[in-house]
This record gives C-alpha cells, structure tokens and sequence, in this order.
C-alpha cells in the first residue's frame, strides 16, 4: 500500500511541476505569447490555476498518508535501550588468560627476594 501512495505522489509531484511551468507569468511563461493557442488566456488561467489547486491538495494529502504510515513503524524504546538488549542477547564467553608456567632463568621479582 505504502509503494501505491508513493508511485502516486510522485505522479502528482511531476503533474504539478508541468502544470506550473505552463501557467502564464508577466513573460508569458512556457504557454507562449497572449495571442494563439487553444484556449483564450483568461480560460487557460482559470483551468490552470484550478489544477494547480486540485494538484497542490492531493499532493498534500498524499504527503500527509506517507508520514502517518511511516510513523506506524515507531518503537517507544531509544536507541541506547536497543543496544544495550542486543548485548543481552548474545552472551560472551568469558576471557581467561593464558597461564604462562615460569621460566627457571628468570630473575626473581621483588616479592621473592630475601628479605635483611
């Protein structure tokens, strides 16, 4: 469902774009000079700026569905919360160190030393 929504505000995003780009501005925009075309410029304005309307809405409600359904997937636990479960979760074996049998040639340490 979420991939559906998605496809469909992206469809909306690039229709909005087009519809934009074509509506007139004080250079004419993209729907070329005042005189030929379709429609008459005070028509196009009207059918443009209601799409644009009719778009933007959409757009919007599709922004807000896509949030909702993102937010459906939040856990009430914090990151550190998380960690500290996954350490829980796999034991570690205990670290023993190596025993090292004394060398014979070795000098005595402090603590083995005769005492005057």
């Amino acid at each position: 469902m979420e991939k559906v929504v998605l496809v469909l505000h992206l469809i909306l995003a690039v229709a909005m774009i087009i519809v934009v780009l074509l509506q007139r501005s004080e250079g004419a925009g993209l729907a070329g000079p005042s005189g030929g075309g379709m429609m008459p410029v005070r028509g196009s304005a009207n059918i443009l700026t209601r799409t644009t309307a009719i778009l933007a809405t959409l757009f919007f409600i599709t922004s807000l569905t896509l949030a909702i359904m993102a937010g459906g997937h939040k856990r009430s636990e914090s990151i550190a919360d998380q960690i500290a479960a996954q350490e829980q979760a796999v034991p570690t074996p205990p670290v023993e160190a190596p025993i090292t049998p004394p060398m014979a040639d070795s000098p005595p340490t402090s603590s083995e030393l005769p005492k005057p």
